[in-house]
């Protein structure tokens, strides 16, 4: 297994407001349903949207077609309120699993960090090790701008 860390990302939200939003999945609607209409001139947000619209879900699974590795399904297997939660491969191209650290601040704000474990066969771990830590960067970064409240 090789492991990929994000940077720390900091969070103007309390950690218990980030752990209830991000422990049930159901939430992506919400997030999908804020995002504005059209075109908004940012080619990153663009981006963002496009592959939001792409994700299905429920309350403890995820699922979504990544270029070029295929669908690429998890699901929670793990919460430990109001601090962790531990997700892993279903029905993926490669395994893996993925959690999300929270902790507090101050009563008012919070930091995360976002850790992948992936069994990835020597032969393509060079090819797949910077665009796995690049992704869970942005991923971490997206993350970190939701309004929690």
């Amino acid at each position: 297994m090789t492991k990929f860390e994000s940077s720390v990302k900091q969070i103007p939200h309390s950690q218990q407001s980030v752990y209830n939003t991000l422990s049930d999945l159901n939430n992506v609607q919400r997030l999908k349903e804020r995002l504005p209409e059209g075109s908004i001139g940012n080619d990153e947000m663009d981006k963002v949207k496009e592959r939001l619209q792409n994700i299905t879900f429920d309350q403890d699974s995820l699922s979504m077609n990544v270029d070029p590795v295929g669908q690429i399904s998890m699901r929670i297997i793990e919460r430990e309120e109001p601090k962790t939660i531990k997700f892993k491969s279903d029905n993926s191209p490669l395994s893996f699993n993925f959690w999300i650290q929270i902790l507090p601040v101050t009563e008012i704000s919070s930091k995360m960090k976002l850790t992948i474990d992936a069994d990835i066969p020597f032969f393509a771990k060079g090819m797949v090790s910077k665009p796995l830590q690049e992704g869970i960067e942005k991923i971490a970064d997206a993350l970190a701008m939701i309004p929690f409240e």
